[in-house]
């Protein structure tokens, strides 16, 4: 066989892989017109000064900082997780009410892999925010509450577990117990992090400002990529690691609309296959909303202006979820 042919029949065996999986961009189609057309305008319990305000095309600072709301939830994640520490305190003032941090801790982990990509991704999560700060300046917003604890059963990982079904009622899902744990719960942010910017991106007006977020999106792909291959490596020899990926991937989905977009780490249509890098049928990433990334932070269906991960909601004007319930 020729190389062309070779390369050929690559390129339709890829083909042919991505077809068998999910229909995704239901929804995509829309994202615009939900976010300027009133996705946000169907809040309820909350005031029509803010839906006015989230109804009408975002700003570059507002979408930044939106951005650096989620930055702040990872980055304090993974430094607790591998330092023992947050954020310094010259890295979370800001504008808006700024909230301190529940729980959080270091992992012993067993796995020096998993600790040196752990550290990796800590990094990056630290210069992202030391980063769009710098970008914001003044403008820059506060850190709010967040709630990244592994005791409470009621805290936001153990809800979010248990929404997955890998906790029961009264039990508490801690991140920091394992490196197993501790993957599941970087799974839980790293491919709503990828979908948010890839969603805010087409929305930035400045050049410049959207050269910076395709590069946080890439670097955001390589750590969730980073993260998915690990928990499917490692799901060779403990498969219920796999399972309980797509439970959280499922679980994800049930809060963001109804359209099947999320995935988990082995292929839908072939459970011989990984699935390390979710794409729709044309081998294109899928995008969430603001709205939809904050249903998934928030954990809730509902219009809502805080809970789940940021207790006390996020800063700025981009904090309201969307209505699917």
């Amino acid at each position: 066989m020729t190389d062309t042919n070779v390369t050929l029949a690559l390129l339709e065996s890829r083909k042919e892989k991505l077809e068998k999986r999910r229909s995704f961009f239901k929804n995509v189609g829309g994202m615009s017109v939900g976010l300027v057309g009133g996705t946000f305008l169907s809040a309820c319990g909350s005031s029509v000064k803010d839906a006015v305000a989230q109804a009408a095309q975002p700003t570059d600072v507002d979408i930044l900082n939106f951005a650096l709301n989620l930055e702040y939830l990872e980055a304090q994640f993974y430094s607790y997780a591998v330092f023992g520490v947050g954020l310094a305190a010259n890295l979370v003032g800001g504008t808006g009410t700024q909230g301190a941090v529940t729980g959080g801790r270091q992992v012993a982990f067993k796995d020096p892999l998993v600790a040196q990509y752990a550290k990796e991704i800590a990094r990056d999560e630290i210069a992202h925010v030391g980063f769009l700060r710098a970008a914001l300046g003044t403008a820059a917003v506060a850190q709010p509450a967040i709630d990244i604890g592994g005791s409470d059963p009621n805290g936001a990982f153990s809800n979010a577990a248990r929404a997955a079904g890998l906790v029961g009622p009264g039990v508490a899902f801690d991140p920091y117990a394992s490196d197993e744990n501790f993957l599941l719960g970087a799974f839980i942010f790293e491919d709503v992090g990828v979908t948010a910017y890839k969603g805010a991106s087409p929305l930035i007006q400045n050049k410049t400002f959207l050269e910076a977020a395709a590069g946080i999106l890439a670097a955001e792909a390589y750590h969730a990529g980073l993260v998915r291959t690990v928990l499917y490596t490692k799901g060779l020899t403990a498969p219920t690691l796999r399972t309980a990926a797509t439970a959280i991937s499922n679980a994800r989905d049930s809060l963001d609309g109804s359209s099947d977009v999320d995935q988990g780490i082995v292929d839908p249509a072939d459970s011989t296959v990984s699935n390390i890098v979710p794409l729709d049928k044309d081998g294109i990433a899928f995008s969430r909303t603001p709205g939809d990334v904050l249903n998934i932070v928030y954990l809730s269906k509902e219009s809502v202006t805080m809970g789940g991960f940021f207790p006390r909601g996020a800063n700025g004007v981009l904090n309201m979820s969307s209505a699917y319930s």
